[in-house]
């Protein structure tokens, strides 16, 4: 998560912010579903593993982790703290870092609340993994 330490991206739907020991709690609870670990081949760990596991992430060189925050909840409401925003998370796994094109691309929408409110995302499962080949897709972008 070096590469993403300081990184906000921010969408029309969606925020993506870096993952910090402030998310941990709700993706700590998102974690013991037994069907979002099986999604994601996790095994259920205990909170303090759980922020371990966030420190170690971010000091990875090969992998960047960011929080999926409702956009619009994240905006519309003063003082919100993205904790209480999130709804999922994505990964990018690097595979070259000599060719930060190169890797794969893991998106996570847990839920865990309403679903967001944006049209767009009102047909989103509450709960669902993607990967996607990042070289496939950044190949079409030049």
């Amino acid at each position: 998560m070096r590469l993403n330490q300081n990184t906000l991206l921010l969408g029309k739907k969606v925020v993506l912010v870096p993952y910090t020991s402030e998310h941990v709690p709700r993706y700590h609870e998102w974690m013991k579903s037994e069907e979002l670990q099986r999604l994601t081949a996790s095994e259920p760990l205990t909170l303090e593993q759980e922020y371990a596991m966030q420190c170690s992430w971010q000091e990875d060189a090969d992998k960047c982790t960011f929080i999926v925050l409702d956009a619009e909840k994240w905006q519309a409401q003063p003082g919100a703290t993205e904790e209480s925003c999130m709804v999922g998370d994505v990964n990018l796994f690097l595979t070259d870092l000599e060719d930060l094109t190169l890797g794969e691309i893991e998106v996570m929408i847990a839920g865990g609340g309403p679903p967001v409110s944006a049209p767009s995302w009102s047909s989103v499962s509450p709960k669902w993994l993607l990967t996607i080949p990042m070289r496939q897709h950044t190949d079409s972008m030049r």
